[in-house]
């Protein structure tokens, strides 16, 4: 078999088909670039789009955490409009005075915490913590919480004549949740009409004492 001979028309078919591969691998390279940008900017207004639902989420989430806040403080006022200290009174506890938002925090010990109503005298102390819905979950922090302030106090001041009992409070307060308070010797709040009350404890209710 003879070779091909090359002539000069075979030789510029020859470039003309190479022309036509590179006029067709640069189109489709063209084609892929936009087809790259056109994703990338949809990327990107998802992305907008995603950011500005968080953005959207979180404005709607601050607010809420500030209106639990002013009613958490509403509770508290009900509290102490409601005359809780003569309730506590009308229980056997002479505390005669009160203290809202109560921080602490011993560094050394580790230990910090905040306490949302504390009534008190120079023998005894009411450690509350106000929900506006109380669980089980609310009742067994408050327990941890006030463990606690034991340490913290006994350390800080080194007095521990002092009694600490607890209680906890909501505006909506499930039975079961009521239950779980009493059987751990906690105090019950609940909210009565413009007014607040101490829910009544069982006959064999015996108040926890730290």
């Amino acid at each position: 078999m003879s070779e091909q001979q090359l002539t000069y028309e075979s030789v510029l078919e020859l470039f003309r088909e190479a022309g036509q591969e590179i006029r067709e691998l640069r189109l489709s390279i063209k084609e892929q670039g936009a087809e790259f940008d056109r994703l990338m900017k949809d990327r990107d207004a998802e992305y907008d789009k995603m950011r500005q639902e968080t953005d959207r989420r979180m404005k709607e989430t601050n607010k809420k955490i500030s209106e639990l806040g002013s009613r958490i403080g509403e509770i508290v006022e009900n509290m102490l409009g409601g005359r809780i200290l003569d309730k506590f009174h009308a229980l056997g506890y002479e505390v005669d005075d009160y203290t809202r938002n109560h921080s602490f925090r011993l560094s050394k010990l580790g230990i910090k915490g905040e306490i949302d109503l504390i009534l008190h005298n120079g023998d005894i102390s009411i450690l509350i913590e106000v929900k506006t819905t109380l669980d089980t979950a609310d009742v067994r922090q408050h327990i941890e919480r006030i463990d606690k302030y034991r340490t913290y106090a006994d350390a800080r001041w080194g007095d521990t004549t002092i009694r600490y009992i607890g209680a906890v409070a909501g505006a909506v307060v499930e039975d079961k949740v009521v239950d779980f308070a009493h059987e751990n010797g906690l105090y019950t709040i609940v909210q009565s009409g413009e007014g607040v009350e101490i829910v009544e404890v069982p006959k064999d209710f015996k108040a926890r004492v730290w």
